[in-house]
């Protein structure tokens, strides 16, 4: 995968699966699914190689896929611990709460 349309590519199908999978409010539209399937790529791959011995992320594989796939649910999951606070209401659920 030489090319950076084939990234572009491989990435909004890699981070759209990625988000099909873990449904919930993430940030961002169609760019940021692109680049949270191409860190997951670069992640996965990095794994994979660790792990596995594998090639990484170098063609467009079933293994390449499930790679980039599980990396871009990690990096997911890691958005969500850092930055999402749950059962927490916003500003303005606040604010209606308390108006009563």
């Amino acid at each position: 995968m030489g090319s950076i349309i084939g990234w572009i590519i491989f990435g909004a199908i890699a981070g759209g699966i990625a988000k099909l999978i873990m449904p919930g409010k993430d940030p961002g539209g169609f760019i940021i699914t692109i680049l949270l399937g191409i860190a997951g790529a670069l992640v996965g791959g990095y794994i994979g190689r660790a792990l596995w011995g594998s090639a990484g992320v170098n063609s467009w594989s079933i293994g390449s896929f499930a790679l980039a796939i599980g990396g871009a649910i990690l990096l997911l999951l890691l958005y969500r611990l850092l930055f999402v606070r749950k059962g927490t209401a916003s500003a303005e659920g606040n604010r209606d709460k308390w108006a009563a």
